[in-house]
């Protein structure tokens, strides 16, 4: 089936409304659907030399694959003028906005799934906006208590306990609540999104060597042993503790459908170091699926013909496979 998902650029002076323009120009099996600037699109199309058509995007009329060069737009202009590789902050506003369209988009079943392009988190929050990133603003926008950031390759999933926090505070956040929060969640997308049945979920300890029987750490001894056996006695198919120095190497990697790390870069590092370049980052928990390109902004890129729509095109890819699968909607 045809689907349509919303689209946002992110950070409109980096690469985010290049690789929209080129990934535009391939034909494509859904209709995407742009919020952002039209002007902005027009000018990084001529700076590019591509040929775009922007059309504006009316939900009454049937779903549509775009087709080569073509785009529907739902148009959110910019504050103030772009410079491609120049972060402005009067901007940021603008790149909320488009977020909040976007998000009404598909909370209102206009569109099946986000999309969303890289955005810069440091300029958000130098407009005053406490902002630190997309999964946990799009959470705020649905009103749920939790999200799970998830990042997704054919051969492994590996899903975040704890996102955007500075190390000393990751261990004050991990609680038997929030973790155990975060396996159900993991749990039921690997059923309902990805319709892998009995899924196996290798958990992450959080000190070295998962404590070291408390040697290294209590936090093992002092909630996160327990929680796993809990999880187990509920019939989930779930193992660790895993020392996180291993649970990335070859055997574990076939044994798990997915592995759940506890903090940002216990997971981020040894799945980029792998697949970078294969990875969508998924966010399970909101009303509807999101998908996210696995890159930042790439200011220096901007503009010049030089970015790769690769991971964005994976991404929707990724949206248009398992937004209908969705448990949350």
């Amino acid at each position: 089936m045809t689907v349509r998902l919303a689209l946002t650029l992110g950070e409109p002076a980096g690469i985010g409304p290049d690789i929209c323009l080129m990934a535009a120009q391939l034909p494509q099996s859904s209709e995407l659907v742009v919020v952002g600037s039209r002007d902005l699109l027009r000018e990084r199309a001529t700076l590019l030399n591509l040929d775009i058509e922007l059309y504006d995007f009316n939900p009454d009329q049937p779903i549509k694959a775009n087709g080569s060069g073509k785009l529907a737009i739902v148009d959110v202009a910019l504050k103030t003028p772009c410079i491609p590789g120049e972060l402005n902050v009067a901007n940021s506003p603008y790149v909320l906005e488009t977020l909040d369209q976007a998000f009404n988009l598909c909370a209102n079943t206009q569109c099946d799934a986000l999309v969303t392009g890289p955005l810069h988190k440091a300029i958000i929050h130098l407009s005053g906006v406490a902002f630190s990133g997309h999964t946990e603003y799009l959470a705020r926008l649905a009103g749920v208590d939790s999200v799970l950031m998830t990042f997704y390759t054919p051969e492994i999933i590996v899903a975040l306990a704890s996102t955007h926090l500075p190390l000393n505070k990751v261990c004050s956040y991990l609680n038997t609540d929030n973790v155990r929060h975060a396996i159900h969640l993991l749990h039921d997308g690997l059923m309902h999104i990805f319709n892998i049945q009995d899924p196996k979920i290798g958990v992450c300890g959080i000190n070295p060597h998962a404590g070291e029987s408390g040697s290294l750490g209590q936090e093992e001894q002092r909630f996160l042993n327990s929680l796993i056996r809990e999880c187990q006695n509920d019939g989930l198919s779930v193992n660790g503790p895993l020392s996180g120095d291993t649970a990335f190497a070859p055997s574990n990697r076939l044994k798990f459908d997915a592995i759940l790390a506890m903090y940002h870069d216990q997971g981020l590092a040894p799945i980029k170091a792998l697949y970078f370049g294969e990875i969508v980052n998924m966010t399970l928990g909101l009303p509807f699926l999101r998908t996210s390109v696995d890159h930042g902004t790439a200011l220096e890129l901007a503009g010049r013909n030089k970015a790769s729509h690769e991971s964005l095109l994976k991404a929707i890819r990724c949206a248009e496979q398992f937004c209908y699968q969705n448990v949350y909607v």
